[in-house]
């Protein structure tokens, strides 16, 4: 399956999601291969990092740029799975990775400028959905803030009910210093000690993948 993290806001987490899903899965044994379409190689640099470790298992990496539609569906057939970290604007990657992605996932702040991009978003997954009728597409919610007294995620669920192209996800990732641990080391949070980011994760794996106790959906 090709997933895509992908967004016109830069700095909602698509890279921090990318190598978290990409480390989950190559926990439970899958074949994974994360491609980094964006200049700013982040999700490439913590590939070089992981690289550097003893003792977890491989994700593997490929950079791609320009039009990505045959590569990613060539690559594909090569991989279990493929994850596509987009860079956070409208670009050749992301149109024609939504092309030929199987689902896309716009992680978002619980914020009015990055709430104002979903609806540019809603209007690309329409236009690829006239050349990818079968491409799922949610909203997530990201980098929430973790106070209870906060009610900025309730109130941005509430907004992109709307959309009519995303679902919004079930799932919601917080604002936790564990992610940044993670990206710097070059592991998941499912390789860390941190139980909330561990649940965090592993509910949006589910949703994404299937039981997360038990075998991955092809």
């Amino acid at each position: 399956m090709i997933l895509l993290l992908g967004g016109e806001k830069g700095g909602t987490g698509k890279s921090t999601l990318a190598t978290n899903l990409a480390a989950w899965l190559a926990v439970k044994g899958r074949d994974v291969l994360l491609v980094d379409t964006d200049v700013q190689r982040t999700a490439a640099n913590w590939v070089d990092r992981r690289h550097l470790l003893s003792g977890v298992p491989a994700v593997h990496c490929a950079e791609r740029r320009g039009n990505v539609f045959h590569a990613l569906r060539d690559l594909a057939k090569r991989y279990d799975e493929v994850i596509v970290d987009a860079g956070g604007r409208d670009s050749e990657e992301l149109r024609t990775a939504l092309v030929a992605a199987h689902q896309v996932y716009v992680p978002l702040r619980a914020s009015q400028p990055d709430l104002e991009t979903s609806l540019h978003m809603n209007e690309l997954i329409t236009l690829a959905r006239g050349m990818n009728p079968t491409l799922e597409a949610r909203v997530l919610i990201s980098m929430a803030p973790t106070n209870p007294s906060i009610k900025e995620t309730v109130d941005a669920r509430e907004l992109l009910q709307e959309l009519s192209a995303l679902i919004p996800s079930a799932a919601t990732i917080s604002e936790r210093k564990v992610y940044r641990d993670a990206m710097t080391e070059g592991r998941g949070a499912c390789e860390l000690d941190n139980d909330k980011a561990r649940a965090e994760m592993a509910a949006l794996a589910g949703e994404i993948y299937g039981d997360t106790d038990g075998e991955i959906q092809p």
